[in-house]
């Protein structure tokens, strides 16, 4: 399963025409799809003729006096193509995570348990680079970035990219970039020149699919339909197919290369530093009985107090737990409910800590 946020701050760019219509390209290329419909102005559920009173903000909001399952919200589109619609509730989630911890971490947290049921998620960001952006890109494994070509893309894409390197950086998630060259005019020499730019600049990030200026794509969307469904053998359509079938050769490649990476290929003295290294590693199972909570992260002096996905526990029936690998020391930890800080319930070994607080001690012995 792979996730692409399709993201750019500057509009008008495609990016909500291309998140509808690769959906349904990859759909219709035999995938099972979920878009996202991550931007307050809810372009995309507009633009697929979606009516539903209900959005992300029904499933991420603690304060929404209508609390939904995010599969409660999915909407069937066509054929293999759902969507998760947005309103302008979903705005206000910016102001709402602010002061959240693992406020980056909230979109994983709903669309984690959908993984299985789809081949790809594909996000519709806002066209901003806050906390709503930067928890789709840290859900996804690609960064699609729309661009036209003209002079002022270029500042953009660049921007773009240093955020996800600060995501790599603050966050430790990695996520491709890849650009994409839409709304293509091929009258006109000023396309190529500028055409020639990116190569230039983003050679090894380049789709070699382009999109280009197509009409029909615009009346689909008045229409309420995919650019397929409106006509699909127009240029728009087929530019779109060839971007799907792009991305899944790319991926079937990636993952071929993956197989061939195996410890057999690796040195004898490789190997045996591998195996001295995993005799010093041992598994611990933090668990928290808390039948009530919405989300529960185990962080410590384990890993500098860090909050991510390696720390965030399973619900299983109300009785929360995890497994992390540890060498021998002696740890401190906490557990982390719904956003609020508590020692272990269970562990009577305590220290008391910098900020008056109590901390859980935790022993690993060899």
């Amino acid at each position: 399963m792979k996730v692409i946020a399709i993201a750019n701050q500057k509009g008008g760019c495609g990016k909500t025409t291309t998140a509808i219509n690769l959906s349904a390209a990859l759909s219709q290329n035999g995938k099972r799809v979920l878009l996202i419909d991550l931007d307050p102005q809810a372009h995309a559920t507009l633009g697929l003729d979606i009516k539903s009173q209900d959005s992300l903000y029904n499933s991420i909001s603690r304060l929404t006096p209508r609390k939904l399952r995010i599969d409660n919200i999915i909407k069937r589109v066509e054929g293999s193509f759902d969507i998760i619609p947005s309103n302008i509730l979903v705005g206000t989630l910016e102001q709402e995570l602010a002061d959240e911890i693992g406020r980056e971490l909230k979109l994983s947290e709903v669309i984690n348990p959908l993984k299985d049921k789809y081949d790809y998620i594909i996000i519709d960001c806002p066209p901003s680079l806050g906390i709503l952006t930067v928890n789709a890109i840290r859900l996804s494994n690609e960064l699609v970035i729309p661009v036209e070509t003209s002079r002022f893309s270029l500042q953009g894409v660049t921007h773009l990219m240093d955020i996800v390197m600060l995501i790599r950086e603050r966050l430790g998630h990695e996520v491709k970039c890849r650009v994409l060259i839409t709304m293509f005019d091929s009258r006109l020499r000023h396309s190529f020149t500028m055409l020639s730019t990116f190569k230039k600049n983003f050679q090894d990030f380049l789709f070699d699919t382009i999109v280009h200026v197509n009409v029909k794509l615009k009346e689909a969307a008045v229409y309420g339909k995919t650019v397929s469904a409106y006509d699909k053998y127009c240029r728009g359509s087929k530019d779109y197919n060839t971007l799907a079938k792009e991305i899944i050769l790319f991926d079937k490649q990636e993952l071929e290369k993956s197989k061939d990476v195996d410890l057999h290929t690796m040195s004898s003295k490789m190997q045996d530093l591998i195996r001295e290294e995993a005799k010093s590693i041992f598994t611990h199972k933090f668990v928290l009985n808390a039948s009530e909570a919405k989300s529960v992260y185990v962080t410590g002096s384990f890993n500098d107090w860090s909050l991510d996905d390696k720390c965030r526990l399973r619900n299983i029936d109300g009785r929360w737990e995890t497994e992390i690998p540890l060498t021998p020391g002696i740890y401190e930890y906490q557990f982390i409910v719904d956003g609020v800080w508590q020692e272990d319930p269970s562990n009577p070994r305590k220290t008391k800590n910098s900020f008056g607080d109590v901390n859980s001690l935790l022993e690993i012995n060899s």
